[in-house]
């Protein structure tokens, strides 16, 4: 194992939020966790850690992201993805050329979402699937200090509901086979939005022995509403026709 492995796995897995949401969005990426042959893409996939173990199952994986820093320390880790530098708005990849895309609490930083789901949907194989996360932040009215603290610390320009991003992926030929939301208690939602307005860099690592209270609320609350959305769904248009999901 390299310093660079130790140094993304805590950075990535040693985490209040990420550890639950990006290995929930890996479970739906390959129900088995055999990803042997497929053709994988992490759009704004950072370092590309994530992408990394979606290699580590077999898959041919490529992790994008605009900062050519993060690719470089990407580079470094022992199985590492394709690491290609470009913009989620304008995917530099053929139609069709994916099996499986994911996006791990991306799309609410980027200035045009619905572009940026437009690109993913273009890659995705028709049948593929696409899993990803967003900032849904259900009750951020509460605590409107907080929510715009969050959103400046994190250049956030929208949120989305399950609801919205449903609509989306519709429009876009893709039809949602499962949904998750987490942080879902009003106190876990509070606690997301005081880590990220006061926690610092590494508030979220910090923060990571509150992670099974937040998964014990999340199990025994209802699912509708919470901090995080997290859904998978499938590419479904065929040249204007919907195929059975």
């Amino acid at each position: 194992m390299r310093v660079a492995d130790v140094v993304g796995f805590a950075g990535h897995e040693v985490h209040v939020c990420r550890y639950r949401e990006a290995h929930t969005l890996l479970r739906w990426l390959g129900g088995n966790g055999d990803l042997r042959g497929q053709r994988v893409l992490d759009v704004a996939g950072g370092d590309g850690y994530w992408a990394a173990r979606a290699r580590r199952r077999g898959a041919r994986a490529v992790a994008l992201d605009i900062s050519e820093r993060k690719l470089r320390r990407g580079a470094a880790l022992s199985v590492a993805p394709g690491l290609v530098c470009g913009d989620a708005l304008r995917l530099p990849f053929p139609d069709a050329s994916f099996d499986r895309v994911m996006s791990i609490c991306a799309i609410e930083h980027f200035d045009d979402g619905a572009r940026a789901l437009d690109e993913m949907a273009r890659v995705l194989r028709p049948g593929g699937e696409l899993v990803m996360s967003a900032d849904a932040l259900t009750l951020a009215k509460r605590w409107p200090k907080l929510y715009a603290s969050h959103c400046v610390r994190y250049s956030v320009q929208r949120t989305y509901s399950l609801e919205q991003l449903t609509e989306l992926l519709a429009e876009r030929g893709l039809t949602v086979l499962a949904h998750e939301y987490q942080f879902r208690s009003p106190w876990a939602q509070r606690l997301y939005l005081s880590l990220s307005a006061y926690g610092g860099k590494f508030g979220f690592n910090a923060a990571v022995p509150a992670l099974p209270a937040v998964a014990l609320a999340d199990r025994i609350r209802p699912g509708h509403g919470g901090s995080i959305v997290l859904v998978h769904a499938r590419r479904t248009e065929i040249n204007g026709a919907l195929t059975q999901a």
